[in-house]
């Protein structure tokens, strides 16, 4: 197979991290097709050029449309505010074209469910970008809990804590508007401890759940520049939640319990979640990536404790693409192991995971919990 020509759509915190795996991808795994960094889009002209001559893509569109019909491109990559999410990857299927798209995967169920559906017909290998499934430390925990190694799960606990908005006079970038972003720290940031929740243990059953805006009028921004932009004087609604917790039931048994805030002050970007089971527990925390704590009662009571594993050795999965033992690795390789991930499936015609049936049911368990805090009730989220 030629190499699999690659559109990215959005030039902003994600498309440089999805930049930067594109163009190291093929220097440390061994591919079957490698990427072609064929065409950047966005629509802001001058940004966009800066940013191909900078991450060294071949060329740049600022029309998304024109790509998506150009012939130029196998795969497109959407790292667009979610409300184009499924305008781009209807039209890309349409067009026989793969795709790759940032989480949330849409707006709602509903958007989430044609998503699929459109993708299903015309056959193409889909993926949501959850790169979280691809820290080595997380497969490991993966590969623990289908060992049997922790037993019948009983609870996961999650939280995912950042506190970059606490600050009053933070601008009213897109991320705060409900028509752009669909929800606040809730897609943002439970989307990804859902689907770890899913990957790890199971399928959720039913969710209640509350939200909270601590600072309900922000500055309008001076202009749009990410996660950052200066502001301006005149104010603006935040429509989006800061704050969502929510408790599980899982079709299994386990019971869980959520938490997603952009309001914890000292928590940088604070993944950490536990799992414990009739025979062990699992801990894992973000910010300290190549570690997975375990512990196992099945081990003689005296030397019973948790233990933390370095996960840096040959064989925990991802790891033998890196550098020896004890050589860590960072944030931005779990996205060169999801790319490589998804270009192994084009070429193999293997079907990718998570993929967009998985976006769809970690929206679902989005859209019931976002309905709970409306309804003050507990929520099927088969019915979503």
């Amino acid at each position: 197979m030629k190499g699999i020509r690659v559109g990215l759509v959005g030039c902003g915190f994600m498309g440089k991290s999805h930049s930067n795996a594109y163009l190291n991808v093929a220097k440390f795994f061994p591919l079957k097709a490698k990427p072609v960094m064929s065409v950047i889009c966005d629509k802001d002209k001058s940004s966009v050029k800066s940013f191909k001559e900078n991450w060294g893509w071949e060329k740049y569109e600022t029309d998304y449309k024109k790509l998506l019909k150009s012939g130029e491109i196998d795969l497109v990559d959407i790292s667009t505010p979610n409300a184009s999410h499924k305008e781009i990857a209807v039209m890309a299927a349409e067009n026989g074209i793969h795709i790759a798209c940032e989480k949330p995967l849409a707006m709602n169920s509903d958007e989430a469910r044609e998503m699929v559906d459109v993708a299903k017909k015309a056959k193409v290998k889909t993926m949501v970008c959850f790169n979280y499934r691809r820290v080595p430390a997380v497969a490991l925990a993966k590969q623990l809990i289908d060992e049997g190694r922790i037993g019948r799960i009983f609870h996961i606990r999650a939280v995912y804590l950042q506190d970059w908005i606490i600050d009053p006079d933070f601008p009213m970038v897109w991320r705060f508007k409900k028509e752009l972003a669909g929800s606040g720290a809730h897609g943002d940031l439970n989307a990804h401890i859902i689907d770890l929740a899913r990957y790890l243990v199971g399928d959720f059953d039913e969710v209640v759940g509350m939200d909270k805006i601590f600072i309900k009028k922000r500055p309008l921004p001076a202009e749009e520049a990410g996660l950052t932009a200066p502001g301006k004087k005149q104010k603006g609604e935040v429509t989006v939640d800061d704050a969502v917790l929510f408790l599980a039931k899982f079709k299994n048994g386990t019971i869980g319990s959520f938490e997603a805030t952009r309001f914890a002050n000292g928590r940088r970007n604070y993944n950490k979640f536990e799992i414990n089971g009739s025979k062990g527990s699992i801990v894992f925390n973000l910010e300290r990536l190549n570690e997975l704590e375990f512990f196992s009662s099945t081990e003689p009571q005296y030397v019973q404790g948790f233990k933390t594993i370095l996960v840096t050795e040959p064989v925990h999965p991802y790891i033998n693409a890196y550098w020896p033992p004890g050589h860590i690795i960072g944030w931005e390789q779990t996205f060169l192991n999801e790319i490589y991930d998804m270009l192994e499936g084009i070429a193999e015609n293997k079907d990718v995971t998570p993929g967009f049936e998985d976006g769809l049911k970690c929206q679902q368990v989005l859209d019931a919990v976002i309905k709970s805090a409306e309804e003050k009730c507990w929520i099927n989220v088969d019915e979503m």
